[in-house]
Protein backbone atom coordinates (compact mmCIF):
# COMPACT_ATOMS: atom_id res chain seq x y z
CA UNK A 1 0.00 0.00 0.00
CA UNK A 2 1.19 3.51 -0.85
CA UNK A 3 2.44 5.97 2.27
CA UNK A 4 -0.01 8.82 0.47
CA UNK A 5 -3.03 10.04 -0.78
CA UNK A 6 -3.43 12.98 -2.82
CA UNK A 7 -6.94 14.64 -2.90
CA UNK A 8 -8.57 17.02 -5.13
CA UNK A 9 -12.19 18.00 -5.16
CA UNK A 10 -12.87 19.92 -8.02
CA UNK A 11 -15.75 21.31 -9.44
CA UNK A 12 -15.95 22.56 -13.15
CA UNK A 13 -11.88 22.68 -13.54
CA UNK A 14 -10.99 20.32 -15.99
CA UNK A 15 -8.93 23.18 -17.78
CA UNK A 16 -6.70 23.65 -14.57
CA UNK A 17 -6.82 19.79 -13.44
CA UNK A 18 -4.35 19.03 -16.60
CA UNK A 19 -1.49 20.51 -14.30
CA UNK A 20 -2.16 19.08 -10.76
CA UNK A 21 -2.02 15.56 -12.99
CA UNK A 22 1.48 16.27 -14.76
CA UNK A 23 3.12 17.81 -11.39
CA UNK A 24 2.28 14.12 -10.25
CA UNK A 25 3.59 12.80 -12.96
CA UNK A 26 7.08 13.94 -12.88
CA UNK A 27 7.02 13.67 -8.86
CA UNK A 28 10.59 11.85 -8.01
CA UNK A 29 8.98 9.57 -5.88
CA UNK A 30 5.59 7.19 -6.68
CA UNK A 31 4.53 6.63 -3.13
CA UNK A 32 1.01 7.85 -3.36
CA UNK A 33 -1.72 7.51 -5.14
CA UNK A 34 -4.36 10.59 -6.43
CA UNK A 35 -8.10 10.53 -5.84
CA UNK A 36 -9.72 12.64 -7.56
CA UNK A 37 -13.38 13.95 -5.91
CA UNK A 38 -15.98 15.71 -8.61
CA UNK A 39 -18.72 17.71 -6.87
CA UNK A 40 -20.52 17.53 -9.85
CA UNK A 41 -18.92 19.05 -12.74
CA UNK A 42 -20.67 19.68 -16.29
CA UNK A 43 -17.33 20.15 -18.02
CA UNK A 44 -16.37 16.57 -19.03
CA UNK A 45 -14.35 16.38 -15.55
CA UNK A 46 -14.94 12.38 -15.90
CA UNK A 47 -13.90 11.87 -19.40
CA UNK A 48 -10.51 13.58 -18.34
CA UNK A 49 -9.86 11.96 -15.35
CA UNK A 50 -10.66 8.52 -16.86
CA UNK A 51 -8.28 9.16 -19.43
CA UNK A 52 -5.63 9.84 -17.49
CA UNK A 53 -6.40 6.74 -15.33
CA UNK A 54 -5.08 4.53 -18.51
CA UNK A 55 -0.99 5.06 -17.57
CA UNK A 56 1.22 6.26 -14.68
CA UNK A 57 0.47 6.18 -11.02
CA UNK A 58 -2.89 4.57 -9.47
CA UNK A 59 -5.85 7.52 -9.56
CA UNK A 60 -9.17 7.10 -8.05
CA UNK A 61 -12.18 9.09 -9.48
CA UNK A 62 -15.58 9.59 -7.33
CA UNK A 63 -18.18 11.34 -8.71
CA UNK A 64 -20.70 13.21 -6.15
CA UNK A 65 -23.92 15.58 -6.23
CA UNK A 66 -22.38 19.12 -6.08
CA UNK A 67 -22.92 20.02 -2.29
CA UNK A 68 -19.41 22.03 -1.61
CA UNK A 69 -15.77 21.81 -1.06
CA UNK A 70 -16.31 20.02 3.09
CA UNK A 71 -18.41 17.75 1.63
CA UNK A 72 -15.30 16.96 -0.92
CA UNK A 73 -13.47 16.47 1.89
CA UNK A 74 -15.98 14.46 3.52
CA UNK A 75 -16.15 11.65 1.24
CA UNK A 76 -11.94 11.96 0.40
CA UNK A 77 -11.45 10.83 4.25
CA UNK A 78 -14.03 7.86 3.84
CA UNK A 79 -12.66 6.50 1.12
CA UNK A 80 -8.94 7.12 1.37
CA UNK A 81 -6.77 4.12 2.77
CA UNK A 82 -3.18 5.65 2.95
CA UNK A 83 -1.33 6.57 6.37
CA UNK A 84 -1.24 10.51 5.00
CA UNK A 85 -3.23 12.63 3.50
CA UNK A 86 -2.58 15.68 1.29
CA UNK A 87 -5.25 18.40 -0.52
CA UNK A 88 -4.06 19.60 -3.93
CA UNK A 89 -6.95 21.87 -5.08
CA UNK A 90 -7.82 21.85 -8.49
CA UNK A 91 -6.17 24.65 -9.59
CA UNK A 92 -2.74 24.45 -7.56
CA UNK A 93 0.18 21.80 -8.18
CA UNK A 94 3.31 20.07 -6.37
CA UNK A 95 6.56 20.50 -7.19
CA UNK A 96 8.23 17.66 -8.69
CA UNK A 97 10.10 16.57 -5.57
CA UNK A 98 7.25 17.17 -2.77
CA UNK A 99 6.22 13.69 -2.72
CA UNK A 100 9.75 12.61 -2.01
CA UNK A 101 9.82 15.33 1.14
CA UNK A 102 6.42 14.11 2.50
CA UNK A 103 7.27 10.43 2.33
CA UNK A 104 10.62 11.11 3.69
CA UNK A 105 9.88 13.31 6.41
CA UNK A 106 6.99 11.41 8.14
CA UNK A 107 9.70 8.41 8.05
CA UNK A 108 12.56 11.04 10.15
CA UNK A 109 10.01 12.32 12.13
CA UNK A 110 6.27 11.34 12.31
CA UNK A 111 4.94 9.38 15.04
CA UNK A 112 1.25 8.51 16.53
CA UNK A 113 1.63 11.56 18.86
CA UNK A 114 1.44 14.15 15.52
CA UNK A 115 -1.70 14.94 13.64
CA UNK A 116 0.83 15.23 10.49
CA UNK A 117 2.51 18.01 9.57
CA UNK A 118 2.55 21.34 7.78
CA UNK A 119 4.33 22.32 4.75
CA UNK A 120 4.62 25.63 2.64
CA UNK A 121 2.46 27.17 -0.52
CA UNK A 122 3.72 29.02 -2.61
CA UNK A 123 2.61 32.00 -4.54
CA UNK A 124 3.17 31.40 -8.68
CA UNK A 125 2.05 35.40 -9.29
CA UNK A 126 4.27 37.18 -6.89
CA UNK A 127 6.94 33.79 -6.77
CA UNK A 128 7.34 33.74 -2.95
CA UNK A 129 6.50 31.43 -0.08
CA UNK A 130 2.87 32.57 1.48
CA UNK A 131 3.88 33.91 4.80
CA UNK A 132 7.27 32.92 4.78
CA UNK A 133 9.07 30.17 6.28
CA UNK A 134 8.30 29.12 9.79
CA UNK A 135 10.63 30.14 12.46
CA UNK A 136 14.20 28.35 12.51
CA UNK A 137 14.30 25.44 15.02
CA UNK A 138 10.54 25.09 15.76
CA UNK A 139 10.11 21.98 15.20
CA UNK A 140 6.59 21.24 16.27
CA UNK A 141 3.40 23.51 17.45
CA UNK A 142 -0.21 23.35 18.05
CA UNK A 143 -2.21 24.26 15.01
CA UNK A 144 -4.09 27.24 16.23
CA UNK A 145 -0.82 28.54 18.46
CA UNK A 146 0.59 28.96 14.39
CA UNK A 147 -1.12 32.02 14.01
CA UNK A 148 -2.46 33.54 17.36
CA UNK A 149 1.37 33.54 18.66
CA UNK A 150 2.53 35.03 15.02
CA UNK A 151 4.98 32.48 14.38
CA UNK A 152 3.42 32.31 10.60
CA UNK A 153 1.29 34.85 8.92
CA UNK A 154 0.17 32.77 5.51
CA UNK A 155 -1.20 29.74 3.83
CA UNK A 156 0.24 26.23 4.75
CA UNK A 157 -0.20 23.03 3.61
CA UNK A 158 -1.43 20.03 5.81
CA UNK A 159 -0.30 16.91 5.64
CA UNK A 160 -2.16 14.72 7.90
CA UNK A 161 -3.11 11.57 9.40
CA UNK A 162 -5.87 9.68 7.82
CA UNK A 163 -7.16 7.94 10.58
CA UNK A 164 -7.82 11.01 12.51
CA UNK A 165 -9.04 12.76 10.27
CA UNK A 166 -11.18 9.93 9.56
CA UNK A 167 -12.68 10.12 13.62
CA UNK A 168 -13.97 13.41 13.43
CA UNK A 169 -15.72 13.26 9.81
CA UNK A 170 -17.76 13.63 7.77
CA UNK A 171 -18.86 17.21 8.74
CA UNK A 172 -22.17 17.77 9.19
CA UNK A 173 -23.51 20.98 7.58
CA UNK A 174 -26.56 22.62 6.74
CA UNK A 175 -28.78 22.45 3.66
CA UNK A 176 -28.08 24.80 1.29
CA UNK A 177 -24.87 25.84 2.75
CA UNK A 178 -21.96 25.03 0.69
CA UNK A 179 -19.64 27.47 1.99
CA UNK A 180 -18.56 25.40 5.78
CA UNK A 181 -14.85 25.70 5.62
CA UNK A 182 -13.47 22.17 6.17
CA UNK A 183 -10.74 23.31 8.79
CA UNK A 184 -13.86 22.69 10.77
CA UNK A 185 -11.89 19.08 11.15
CA UNK A 186 -8.66 20.03 11.40
CA UNK A 187 -9.29 22.29 14.19
CA UNK A 188 -10.25 19.44 16.17
CA UNK A 189 -7.68 17.10 15.18
CA UNK A 190 -5.12 19.50 15.68
CA UNK A 191 -6.20 21.08 18.86
CA UNK A 192 -5.80 17.30 20.68
CA UNK A 193 -2.13 16.62 19.10
CA UNK A 194 0.50 19.01 17.92
CA UNK A 195 1.94 19.19 14.42
CA UNK A 196 4.98 19.03 13.07
CA UNK A 197 6.78 21.59 10.46
CA UNK A 198 8.64 21.48 7.69
CA UNK A 199 10.41 24.13 5.87
CA UNK A 200 9.60 23.05 2.77
CA UNK A 201 7.90 23.90 -0.06
CA UNK A 202 4.85 21.60 -0.81
CA UNK A 203 2.59 23.29 -2.94
CA UNK A 204 2.34 25.53 -5.94
CA UNK A 205 -1.00 28.32 -5.72
CA UNK A 206 -2.58 29.79 -8.31
CA UNK A 207 -5.28 32.34 -6.66
CA UNK A 208 -8.50 31.93 -8.80
CA UNK A 209 -11.40 35.00 -8.76
CA UNK A 210 -14.64 33.95 -9.46
CA UNK A 211 -18.17 32.91 -7.88
CA UNK A 212 -16.56 28.97 -7.37
CA UNK A 213 -13.15 30.25 -5.05
CA UNK A 214 -14.13 29.76 -1.65
CA UNK A 215 -11.05 32.17 -1.08
CA UNK A 216 -13.66 34.70 -3.04
CA UNK A 217 -16.45 36.92 -1.78
CA UNK A 218 -16.21 36.05 2.48
CA UNK A 219 -19.03 38.61 2.60
CA UNK A 220 -21.17 37.26 0.65
CA UNK A 221 -20.53 34.07 2.23
CA UNK A 222 -21.02 35.13 5.60
CA UNK A 223 -24.89 35.68 4.44
CA UNK A 224 -25.18 32.38 2.34
CA UNK A 225 -23.77 30.26 5.08
CA UNK A 226 -24.53 31.99 8.42
CA UNK A 227 -24.92 28.66 10.14
CA UNK A 228 -22.13 27.24 9.01
CA UNK A 229 -20.13 30.10 9.81
CA UNK A 230 -21.89 29.76 13.69
CA UNK A 231 -21.42 26.36 14.24
CA UNK A 232 -17.32 26.78 13.27
CA UNK A 233 -17.50 29.99 15.71
CA UNK A 234 -18.67 27.53 18.60
CA UNK A 235 -15.88 24.99 17.79
CA UNK A 236 -13.12 27.59 18.24
CA UNK A 237 -14.72 29.19 21.34
CA UNK A 238 -14.00 25.55 23.05
CA UNK A 239 -10.47 25.43 21.59
CA UNK A 240 -8.04 24.43 24.41
CA UNK A 241 -4.97 26.49 22.52
CA UNK A 242 -6.84 29.63 22.27
CA UNK A 243 -6.04 33.22 23.67
CA UNK A 244 -8.06 35.82 25.35
CA UNK A 245 -8.28 38.29 22.36
CA UNK A 246 -9.16 35.94 19.76
CA UNK A 247 -11.79 34.45 22.05
CA UNK A 248 -13.46 38.07 21.70
CA UNK A 249 -12.81 38.24 17.95
CA UNK A 250 -15.49 34.77 17.95
CA UNK A 251 -17.69 35.71 19.93
CA UNK A 252 -18.14 39.31 17.94
CA UNK A 253 -18.13 37.00 14.47
CA UNK A 254 -20.71 34.27 16.08
CA UNK A 255 -23.35 36.96 17.23
CA UNK A 256 -23.21 38.44 13.37
CA UNK A 257 -23.85 35.19 12.29
CA UNK A 258 -26.69 34.20 14.33
CA UNK A 259 -28.64 37.66 13.35
CA UNK A 260 -27.60 36.59 10.16
CA UNK A 261 -29.39 33.21 10.43
CA UNK A 262 -32.33 34.27 12.47
CA UNK A 263 -31.22 32.31 15.35
CA UNK A 264 -33.12 33.00 18.57
CA UNK A 265 -31.35 30.75 20.57
CA UNK A 266 -28.04 32.26 19.84
CA UNK A 267 -26.74 33.29 23.69
CA UNK A 268 -28.06 29.39 25.32
CA UNK A 269 -25.64 27.94 22.65
CA UNK A 270 -22.61 29.83 23.48
CA UNK A 271 -20.33 28.02 25.90
CA UNK A 272 -19.12 31.83 26.65
CA UNK A 273 -22.30 33.14 27.36
CA UNK A 274 -21.23 36.05 29.24
CA UNK A 275 -18.35 37.10 27.00
CA UNK A 276 -21.09 36.64 24.19
CA UNK A 277 -23.68 38.98 25.93
CA UNK A 278 -21.13 41.53 27.02
CA UNK A 279 -19.95 41.95 23.29
CA UNK A 280 -23.59 41.74 21.86
CA UNK A 281 -23.04 45.15 20.56
CA UNK A 282 -19.89 44.84 18.57
CA UNK A 283 -21.14 41.71 17.35
CA UNK A 284 -24.84 43.61 15.86
CA UNK A 285 -22.30 46.44 14.41
CA UNK A 286 -20.39 43.85 12.36
CA UNK A 287 -24.00 42.26 11.52
CA UNK A 288 -24.46 45.61 10.39
CA UNK A 289 -21.30 45.54 8.54
CA UNK A 290 -22.14 42.33 6.11
CA UNK A 291 -25.74 43.59 5.50
CA UNK A 292 -23.85 46.71 4.06
CA UNK A 293 -21.34 44.71 2.48
CA UNK A 294 -24.45 42.66 -0.03
CA UNK A 295 -26.55 45.68 0.01
CA UNK A 296 -26.34 45.02 -4.01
Amino acid sequence: MKTLTVFTPTYNRAHTLGRVYDSLCRQSCKDFEWMVIDDGSTDGTRALVESYQETGFPIHYIYKENGGLYTGYNTAYANIQTELCVCIDSDDYMPDDAVEKIVTFWQQKGSSKYAGFLGLDYNIATKELIGGRFPEGLEEVYFYDLHLKGLHGGDTKPVMRTELMREVAPQIGFPGEKNFNPVYMMLQVCDKYPILLLNENLCNVEYQIGADSMSQGIWRQYVNSARSFAKLRLLEMTLQHNTLKNKMRVCVHYISSCLLSKDKDWLNKSPLKGMTLMLFPVGFALYLMVLWKNRQ
